[in-house]
């Protein structure tokens, strides 16, 4: 009997997949990111271009951080199938 695509799926192991080979790193550099961030905890003043505020530590990290992870959404595109392209 032939096998099928999902059958060959289904006996991938896991971390084998490439959609959790490259979920991993980020998961990784996530969970430091964020374990770094709420350890830093003391108030601080930050001046954002004009008026200067006093806010947690964490709070201005975890602000940083979402822009940063904002900004690579905004950049990284993903094609559907980047190797059918035809050529010109």
């Amino acid at each position: 009997m032939a096998e099928t695509s999902t059958d060959h799926k289904a006996h991938t192991p896991f971390l084998s997949r490439p959609g959790v080979r490259r979920l991993a790193p980020f998961v990784l550099i996530t969970a430091i990111a964020l374990v770094f961030i709420f350890e830093n905890r003391t108030s601080v003043e930050i001046r954002l271009l004009i008026p200067e505020v006093t806010m947690p530590l964490w709070g201005a990290l975890l602000i940083a951080w979402g822009l940063g992870m904002v900004a690579c959404a905004f950049t990284v595109r993903r094609r559907p199938n980047r190797h059918s392209r035809r050529p010109r």
